[in-house]
C-alpha cells in the first residue's frame, strides 16, 4: 500500500457533484478505471473511504472499513518494522489458556449474524 496522497477538487458534472482527482492516482491504482462502480463511506468529519465496488456476482461480502484497517496495518508494518514484536512462548500459553474448553470443528459454519 502506498502512502502517496493525490490532489483533487470537488466540482460539478452535469447536474451532479463530482470529485476530480489528478491522473497519476488512476495510473497508480488501475482498479479505479473509468466507469468502475465505486462506493464512498464517510468515516469522520472531512474524511471518506472510497472503494471500487466488486462485480455483482462476487460471492464474498467485503467490509471496506475492515479492509482499510488491514491496509493500514500492512503499511505500518512495512514502514515501521522496528515496532513489530515476535510472539513468545508465553503469548501462546496465554492464548491456549484463554481458549481452553472451546470446541471447534472444521465443518462448523459461522452464524449469519457473526461479526468480527
Amino acid at each position: 500500500m502506498s502512502s502517496q496522497s493525490y490532489d483533487g477538487k470537488i466540482t460539478t458534472s452535469g447536474s451532479s457533484q463530482a470529485i476530480r482527482i489528478i491522473k497519476s492516482f488512476f495510473d497508480a491504482n488501475p482498479e479505479f478505471e473509468q466507469k468502475a462502480n465505486i462506493k464512498a463511506y464517510p468515516i469522520g468529519k472531512g474524511k471518506a473511504l472510497i472503494s471500487v465496488e466488486p462485480p455483482v456476482n462476487a460471492d464474498e461480502k467485503e467490509d471496506p472499513l475492515f479492509d482499510a484497517f488491514l491496509s493500514f496495518l500492512e503499511k505500518d508494518m512495512i514502514e515501521n518494522p522496528q515496532n513489530l514484536i515476535p510472539a513468545t512462548r508465553e503469548d501462546f500459553i496465554k492464548t491456549k489458556d484463554l481458549l481452553e474448553g472451546v470446541k471447534v470443528t472444521d465443518d462448523e459454519e459461522m452464524p449469519e449474524d457473526f461479526e468480527l
